[in-house]
This record gives C-alpha cells, sequence and structure tokens, in this order.
C-alpha cells in the first residue's frame, strides 16, 4: 500500500467508527482526538479494525503513534508496504 492507500484506508475505518464526523476536513498533522469526538474505545477500535482487516498487530506501546493521519500514515507505512488494497 502507498501512503494515500493508508490514508484512504484510515478514512474508511474512521468513516465506520464515527458516521457523523465531517472527514473532509482532516489536517493531517492534528491530533484526530483534537479533531474529531473520539473516546478511547473509539480509538481501541481503529486498532483493532486494522487488526481484524490487515492482520496487523500494534503493540499497545505503540497506540502513541497512532495520534494523527500523518504520524499514523509514517508508522503503518513499512507495515502496510506489501498489502494490496482491496
Amino acid at each position: 500500500m502507498t501512503e494515500g492507500d493508508i490514508r484512504e484506508e484510515i478514512l474508511d475505518i474512521l468513516e465506520s467508527i464515527a458516521p457523523d464526523e465531517d472527514l473532509t476536513q482532516i489536517d493531517d498533522g492534528v491530533n484526530f482526538r483534537d479533531q474529531l469526538e473520539l473516546d478511547s474505545m473509539d480509538f481501541l477500535d481503529i486498532v483493532m479494525e486494522l487488526r481484524k482487516r490487515h492482520r496487523i498487530q500494534i503493540p499497545e506501546d505503540d497506540y502513541v503513534q497512532l495520534a494523527s493521519m500523518k504520524s499514523t500514515v509514517t508508522f503503518l507505512e513499512p507495515l502496510m508496504k506489501d498489502i494490496e488494497r482491496v
């Protein structure tokens, strides 16, 4: 997956978790929690959805890497580089 593919995948996951949020205005450098009304369970749902869709294991210590779109894409890129987008 490319950076763009990963970004689209994260947007798709966010849309399923927070369907009422306007995701068209996401600022990639700002923390998700500062932009969206996500609680800790929503955040955990993102991690679980990545695991379910792509079998990616993210250690709890690395959850902080998933704070913003930019940091999430940067963190996931090496993990998802060989995954094809469906």
